[in-house]
Order: C-alpha cells, then structure tokens, then sequence
C-alpha cells in the first residue's frame, strides 16, 4: 500500500482542478461505507463531543435558540 505522505505530497502538487476532483471523488468515497463502518464513525463522533463537552470544549445550544440563528440568518 502507498504511503499516505506521498500520497499527499503527489496530491499538492497538482493543479487546482484536479485537487478540486481528487478532493469530491474522495469525499464521495465515504458516502459509500458498509453499514457497520458508518456506525462505528459515528459512535466514535458520538464519543468525542461527548468528551468535548464533559472537558468543556464545547456546549449544548437549545433547539429554540438554533431555530432563531437560523431563521436570522436564512430569512
């Protein structure tokens, strides 16, 4: 298998367009994982907020007041 840093380092060096495919084509990639692995991603992301905002790096945000960012923002 590659090496992810020259994988990166091939990947910078090309044109913006190309990074531009390489970057969709890769994000799409992960649109595309069995079930288990999505779950198992997501019980990881579950995790660090969890951690997050137990270390208090994070806080909770009442729906109520999203809902209001939103509509202000959005119209």
């Amino acid at each position: 298998m590659p090496n992810l840093d020259d994988i990166l380092r091939d990947a910078l060096e090309l044109d913006t367009d190309q990074r531009a495919t390489l970057a969709e084509r890769l994000l799409a990639s992960l649109d595309h994982l069995p079930e288990a692995e999505t779950e198992k991603l997501w019980a990881e992301e579950a995790q660090r907020r969890r951690n997050d905002l137990k270390a208090g790096r994070a806080r909770t945000v009442d729906a109520e007041d999203v809902h209001a960012r939103a509509t202000e923002l959005l119209g």
